[in-house]
């Protein structure tokens, strides 16, 4: 006898065959459903994850400008603050003559211990950033040299030495040439830091609506075709899902539409507006400066008095260069309409000033620049400043609340199109089973 035959079968995981018999059953309508089902399933679970975890980075943001952003953006203008009115300080103390006054040494001092911890704040809030840490390294190095220069002016000038006069313009060289430009770079940079976050911000979800428009279409066609293989007009499974794509759909358009508004809004009425409010206050605490810088020249100071002057139409002139009236086009508010008042008496003041020494009464041009006189250019420069905080403060409030109010809108969102994901895929499941079970 022959041997008989032996044939082997292929082993059960050969690809080739896997392949074809799925080839096999996807001509077959049960195997369509089978691929539809997976095709929506994997199109619902993509859409819910982006659209969850773009909402979430959306309130993550939005917090993060509340919390982060703008406190060092402020941080880093209070350093430029600071440190210009030490300088305009230490000036009008120079030449108060002799001991200055008590209330002026005070001033200087805390100017110079506040602008120190918001050095110190920025350093340790810079981050990978090397540029900066850059800035944040040339004020720490250069801030002591420049106090050392104020100290010796004043022990010069105690003594009744001229070499006072050239140590304390010395040193406001040092800070106009290395100090503020480092300062002002350092909120310039956090600024723009800022900006670009409130840009993410109102961005548009590119992805989770491509997703979400992907999966509703596919759902529409699902449906279709079902319709003309049952003959069933209706489907609850998959009428259930598109709902709940749709409720997604719709309920996060709408809160990111007015979240983004809100954030436009803090930024026009806000941030935008305190950004120009503190350039105008960096401009006047530099005049300030100038001003008492030229009394203390004693008729060599013309450079001073004409940077004066450019920096002063910033605030009072009648072109567009004037950041008062910038700010006020943004949003009006009392404090800036005060504040420009102020500017006009401090300009008024300062002609005084200049009417005074330019006559050859030094003394009394001195008084008319640092007196207590509500007429006096102190006394006009401080309203002006006292007029800058409190128009630098509403925009910060004004901000806070819009960009808070716009996180509270997206409180929840990224939960709630999570679970509308698993509403759709449930749906989508049940859907496709109740016509699978029909061909059992």
């Amino acid at each position: 006898m022959g041997q008989p035959m032996v044939t082997t079968a292929p082993p059960a995981g050969d690809a080739p065959s896997a392949l074809r018999r799925a080839g096999r059953s996807a001509t077959t309508t049960p195997g369509r459903l089978s691929v539809i089902w997976a095709v929506l399933v994997a199109l619902t679970v993509a859409a819910g994850l982006v659209s969850a975890l773009t909402a979430q980075t959306k309130q993550d943001t939005l917090g993060d400008l509340v919390e982060q952003r703008e406190p060092l953006a402020a941080a880093a203008q209070q350093v430029f603050r600071s440190l210009s009115d030490a300088d305009a300080v230490a000036a009008s103390a120079f030449l108060s003559g002799g001991v200055e006054p008590a209330a002026l040494r005070e001033r200087y001092e805390l100017d110079i211990a506040q602008a120190g911890a918001a050095i110190g704040d920025a350093a340790a809030n810079l981050g990978a950033d090397p540029v900066a840490a850059g800035h944040v390294s040339t004020l720490s190095r250069q801030l002591p040299v420049y106090t050392g220069l104020v100290e010796t002016a004043r022990a010069n000038h105690r003594q009744g030495y001229p070499a006072g006069a050239a140590y304390l313009r010395e040193a406001s060289g040092l800070m106009r040439s290395k100090i503020l430009p480092a300062a002002e770079a350092l909120y310039s940079g956090d600024y723009d830091q800022l900006k670009a976050a409130q840009a993410d911000a109102r961005s548009f979800p590119w992805a989770p609506a491509a997703l979400a428009l992907l999966l509703l279409v596919a759902l529409l066609g699902a449906q279709v075709y079902l319709t003309r293989k049952t003959n069933r007009l209706f489907n609850v499974g998959l009428a259930v899902a598109t709902a709940a794509v749709l409720v997604g759909v719709v309920w996060a358009s709408a809160v990111l539409f007015l979240a983004a508004g809100k954030v436009a809004d803090g930024e026009r009425t806000g941030s935008a507006q305190a950004d120009v409010l503190v350039h105008a206050r960096i401009n006047a605490l530099k005049g300030r400066a100038d001003e008492t810088l030229t009394l203390v020249a004693r008729g060599d100071g013309p450079g001073y008095e004409a940077e004066w002057g450019q920096l002063v139409d910033t605030l009072t002139g009648d072109g567009p260069a004037n950041l008062l009236r910038q700010a006020q086009d943004m949003a009006r508010t009392d404090p800036i309409t005060a504040a420009m008042a102020d500017a006009d008496a401090w300009r008024a003041a300062h002609q005084r000033i200049r009417e005074l020494d330019d006559s050859g009464q030094y003394e009394n041009a001195v008084l008319a620049a640092i007196g207590s006189d509500p007429q006096s250019a102190a006394t006009a420069f401080g309203r002006l400043d006292g007029s800058l905080d409190s128009a630098i403060r509403a925009a910060r409030t004004e901000f806070a609340t819009a960009t808070a109010g716009a996180g509270a809108l997206t409180t929840g969102l990224s939960l709630g199109l999570g679970a509308l994901a698993v509403v759709a895929a449930a749906g989508i499941s049940t859907g496709i089973r109740e016509r699978l079970r029909e061909y059992r």
